[in-house]
């Protein structure tokens, strides 16, 4: 690697890059327990097969998934890199029921939700996972006690977001709300060192991303826009389909190659899988910064207000003439579903 491009994270947060940035040296401080907890569940998941730490933790989580070992050890290390930061209010885990307490000797202002192992279900075949993080500034002018109100929050009072992909290579991928960048991890040094700057996804792309064995719980505009796309129909080439099961992975390759990513909502989980503050919400940003869009079908998922710390919600997101042909069939067959089904509805009565 050339000695010019060597633009470590740390340097490029306090770099006149930022100089409009409010609390800079607070960000940068929280970056640093954020790249820290990367680097140890990086390394934990790389050493899993020599220290006996792929498989199950022997406990479920508050979703009644089971508990991989792996999920535990980055749970705890992020937990402990936030906290040790002392810029942290107060935090919500995937892999925790309530809100995560920080004590007031180590408390800052800001409150970050995270997935500390994204897609940890494919960790045993080798696969791509992730972690996931969004940031935002507290809003409770007590500095002891934290409220729902910190923690429930719109996508888009987000001060930052981010993901770390665990792959071939280890990269962290981040937005302040002025573009997409993403920082490569070399081993050698030790350092996550910029390699992707202002990242843009394509404006329309040919692969889409979703889990087809759910097809025949989907609604009628994703059955007609998934057939209509890997149809051919209208005289274009088909999609190609690509579908990893992580959603960082997933989420990453939409974001270089372009195409769309979908997990609906359906008869079987009418709200979808994914959680909104610690996956959708921060992905959301990414996307939307990177010229993307993210949407539950209706409305933008940035827009979106959650009622609860694990609520979950539908999601598409990718390439903006995706999205948008998306959202026609959405419109044009969901509405006439639900009012064929309002008008069977008040005949029966």
């Amino acid at each position: 690697m050339s000695s010019n491009n060597l633009i470590t994270l740390h340097r490029w947060l306090l770099s006149d890059t930022h100089k409009n940035m409010e609390n800079k040296l607070e960000m940068a401080n929280l970056f640093s327990g954020i790249a820290l907890a990367c680097k140890i569940t990086n390394n934990a998941i790389k050493r899993a097969g020599f220290e006996s730490n792929f498989g199950l933790a022997g406990i479920t989580n508050v979703h009644s998934e089971d508990v991989k070992k792996l999920d535990v050890i980055a749970n705890d290390a992020f937990k402990m890199a936030l906290k040790s930061t002392r810029e942290v209010f107060c935090m919500v885990s995937e892999e925790e029921d309530s809100i995560i307490p920080v004590s007031q000797s180590q408390a800052g202002n800001y409150v970050v939700a995270f997935d500390p192992l994204d897609g940890s279900s494919n960790l045993d075949c080798n696969v791509s996972v992730g972690s996931i993080f969004s940031i935002w500034p507290k809003v409770s002018k007590d500095g002891h006690n934290y409220s729902n109100q910190d923690v429930l929050r719109k996508g888009r009072d987000m001060t930052a977001a981010g993901y770390a992909l665990y792959g071939s290579a280890t990269m962290l991928v981040l937005t302040f709300g002025q573009g997409v960048y993403g920082f490569t991890l070399d081993n050698h040094i030790g350092e996550f060192v910029l390699t992707h700057v202002e990242m843009r996804i394509r404006t329309k792309g040919s692969i889409y991303s979703i889990n087809e064995g759910n097809s025949v719980f989907w609604d009628k505009g994703t059955q007609e826009y998934v057939k209509a796309i890997k149809s051919g129909a209208d005289g274009r080439a088909p999609y190609s389909s690509r579908y990893i099961g992580s959603m960082v992975s997933d989420i990453h390759r939409t974001l270089l190659y372009g195409g769309i990513f979908m997990y609906p909502g359906d008869t079987k989980s009418p709200n979808g899988k994914l959680r909104y503050l610690y996956e959708v919400a921060p992905l959301s940003f990414i996307m939307e910064q990177a010229a993307g869009k993210s949407t539950n079908g209706s409305s933008p998922c940035l827009d979106m207000i959650p009622k609860s710390i694990h609520e979950r919600v539908p999601v598409f997101m990718g390439s903006p003439a995706c999205i948008e042909e998306l959202l026609t069939f959405q419109k044009k067959f969901n509405h006439n579903h639900n009012t064929n089904t309002n008008s069977q509805h008040e005949k029966d009565n």
